[in-house]
This record gives C-alpha cells, sequence and structure tokens, in this order.
C-alpha cells in the first residue's frame, strides 16, 4: 500500500471511531422530542453526522485524485465490504431500502397503538405523504445510479486503450476519478435528501439504523478475514 493510502486508512479508521461515537450521541437523543430544546438538539446532532459522511467523502476524493485505481481496490475495507461495493462504496439505494425495512419494523413493534390512533412519531409512523416523496426520490436515484453505472461500463470498454502507444493515461484516470466523485456525491446527496423528508426523530432512527448496518458488516469482514488468513 502507498504512503498516501495509508494515510487513507489511518484517516478513515479514525473516522470510523468518530462515527461510533456520533451514533452513541444519536442513540441517547430524546425521543420523541417533548420540549423545542430538544428538537434543536435532534437537528445538531443529525447535522453533525451528515457533515462527518462528508468529511469521509472529502478526504476519499483527495485520494482519488491521487491514485483513483487504490481507491476502487479499498486495502481499507474488508473482503466483504468490497464484496458489497458499487463503484467503491455502498450502493445509494440501499438507503431505501433501509427506510422500508425500519419503517415495517418500527410499524410491526408499534401496531397496536397505531392501530388506536396513537402516533409514535417514529419510522413505523411516515405518512402517505412521505412515502410518496421517498418513493419518488428512489426513482430519480436509480436513474442516476444507471447513468453512472453505464459511464463506467463506457470506461471499462476502452480497456484496450490503455495499451495503446498513443494512449494519455492521465485523461484515462480523469475520467475514473470523475465517475468515482459522482458516485460518491450521489452517496452523500441521497443520505441528505433522505433525511430530508424525514422528521427530525426519523432522521435520527434512519442514521442509526445506517450506522449499525455498517458496522454490522464491518465486523462480520473482519471476522472472516481473520478466519481466513488462520486457515
Amino acid at each position: 500500500m502507498s504512503s498516501s493510502f495509508t494515510s487513507f486508512a489511518s484517516f478513515y479508521e479514525t473516522w470510523f471511531e468518530q462515527l461510533h461515537h456520533l451514533v452513541h450521541q444519536l442513540s441517547t437523543c430524546p425521543r420523541p422530542p417533548t420540549t423545542p430544546d430538544h428538537h434543536h438538539h435532534l437537528l445538531h446532532v443529525v447535522q453533525k453526522v451528515i457533515s462527518h459522511y462528508a468529511e469521509y467523502y472529502r478526504v476519499k476524493a483527495l485520494a482519488a485524485e491521487r491514485d483513483a485505481l487504490a481507491v476502487f481496490v479499498a486495502p481499507w475495507a474488508t473482503t466483504l465490504e468490497r464484496s458489497l461495493h458499487w463503484i467503491a462504496g455502498w450502493r445509494p439505494t440501499t438507503a431505501f431500502h433501509l427506510v422500508y425495512s425500519e419503517s415495517s419494523i418500527h410499524f410491526e413493534a408499534h401496531i397496536v397503538d397505531i392501530l388506536r390512533g396513537f402516533r409514535t412519531g417514529d419510522l413505523g409512523d411516515l405518512s402517505p405523504s412521505q412515502f410518496r416523496c421517498v418513493s419518488e426520490l428512489q426513482c430519480e436515484t436509480v436513474k442516476e445510479e444507471n447513468a453512472i453505472s453505464e459511464e463506467l461500463s463506457e470506461w471499462q470498454e476502452g480497456a484496450s486503450e490503455l495499451m495503446g502507444a498513443c494512449t494519455n493515461l492521465d485523461m484515462k484516470m480523469g475520467r475514473l476519478v470523475s465517475v468515482l466523485k459522482k458516485a460518491d456525491d450521489l452517496r452523500l446527496r441521497t443520505v441528505r435528501k433522505v433525511v430530508e423528508l424525514l422528521t427530525p426523530q426519523q432522521a435520527v432512527e434512519f442514521l442509526i439504523a445506517a450506522a449499525e448496518l455498517k458496522f454490522g458488516v464491518r465486523g462480520w469482514g473482519m471476522n472472516q478475514d481473520r478466519q481466513r488468513g488462520n486457515v
């Protein structure tokens, strides 16, 4: 691993540990918020988490400019994480599957209260308008995903050009960096837009679920890699 990526791997470990601390802050937020101070506190912590993700993608973009191919390899990730990657990261539409699954889990947990007319305010209490907006955003995101995937396919189809004597490698790698940045931009925009469609309480629950999925996959992946290394 190059020195620049040793540095990025170190950044990622620190970033990942900070994410654990932020999720703890999310978990201790008052839910549901019962005062204006509670409401503002939820918004503040949610914004801290979004900013944390934005910082990750900012540093990752700089790393990609130095070595786009190494970003694709993602040496800081586990084998399991890499197997789930879409253009060096999680697939943006995963966010919608997470919203739907968490909504179902919360709804089932409080179904008696909901049927009695009590509002829980959590992800199980999404309004028809919210479901419609989430669905519309999902469709838009699928279109953008497909467009970026097509752009990567075009780059890959031109792989034979890499062996040509007149190939401008800097231009070729520049196109790959562009694809990477578009993918990461879509990932971050998707999280931001989903959060905007939710109430502060629902946004907290969504961000906790997203982080716990990330923690779970990485933890399982690390265990699998250790076992594979011991064979």
